[in-house]
This record gives structure tokens, C-alpha cells and sequence, in this order.
């Protein structure tokens, strides 16, 4: 529990240290849209088909403090320094970054009895983050759109 206590704190310090890139408006639809694919993935891999989990099997409270803590957060540290218009090799070294830290995290969430694996293995993770980044993206983009449409 030290390690996800330690982890927000410092996530949330990493937030609120950072210059935002991100309008409020694209902070509030992306955390939405992460929180409610995370969740929605969440009930097939890990309730249904039980190949990984939060703590303990089954539905467990103190699971609401990773989703709420740290899945945010990553996510907008994620979109708030993704390098746009820097050019395809730029960002897929980007999107490669991203994806290393975040198998490093699972694994040590997995050691600190945090997250558990039955039946997923760490590679599966890898293969699955960059189009998960690139959903986040594309949310990102399509939430402006509608803005500008909206604007006329």
C-alpha cells in the first residue's frame, strides 16, 4: 500500500509541477473516457474471465483508489506532454516510453500485492498499451473537434 500511496503523491506532484498543455475541458473528457474504458475492459479481463486483478479476486473497495489515483493521472501526464506535431518517429518513440514505464509499473505494482496476474502475462500489456494510448489520443482530438464545431 506504501507503493500506491507514494506513487499518487508523487504523480499528483508531477501534475501540479507541470506546465498545462491541456484545456480543462480536455483534462475532464479524457479523465471520463479513461476511467469509463478502463472500467468497462476491467469487467471482461479481470471479473470475467478472471486473467487479472486489484488486491484480491472479485470486487474490492480499495481498488477505487489505483482507478481514481492513478489512472488519471498517468493518463493526463500521458496527453499533456505528448508530442504533437513533432513528427511520426518522435512520437512513436514517445508512445514506446510510455509503454515501457507502464509495463516497469505493473510489474511493480504486481511485487508490492497491488495488481495480480491470472493467466495475463506482462507482454500482453505491452502489446495492448500503445493502442490504448492511441484511443486516449484520438479522444483527445475528436474532443476538440466538436469543440470548434460547437464554436461554428
Amino acid at each position: 500500500m506504501t507503493f500506491l500511496i507514494v506513487s499518487i503523491v508523487i504523480l499528483f506532484a508531477l501534475i501540479f509541477l507541470a506546465p498545462r498543455r491541456l484545456s480543462r475541458i480536455e483534462i475532464l473528457t479524457s479523465t471520463l473516457f479513461g476511467l469509463y474504458f478502463e472500467s468497462t475492459v476491467n469487467i471482461f479481463l479481470d471479473l470475467d474471465y478472471d486473467l487479472y486483478g486489484y488486491f484480491h479476486k472479485g470486487v474490492d473497495a480499495i481498488t477505487m483508489v489505483v482507478l481514481l489515483g492513478v489512472y488519471p493521472a498517468l493518463n493526463y501526464l500521458l496527453l499533456n506532454f505528448y508530442p504533437e506535431g513533432r513528427g511520426a518517429p518522435r512520437v512513436f518513440a514517445y508512445l514506446l516510453a510510455w509503454d515501457a514505464f507502464s509495463v516497469a509499473y505493473e510489474l511493480l505494482s504486481i511485487h508490492y500485492g497491488i495488481f495480480y496476474y491470472n493467466g495475463w502475462h506482462w507482454w500482453y500489456s505491452a502489446l495492448v498499451y500503445v493502442p490504448l494510448f492511441l484511443s486516449l489520443r484520438w479522444q483527445i482530438l475528436f474532443t476538440r473537434r466538436m469543440l470548434r464545431l460547437d464554436r461554428g
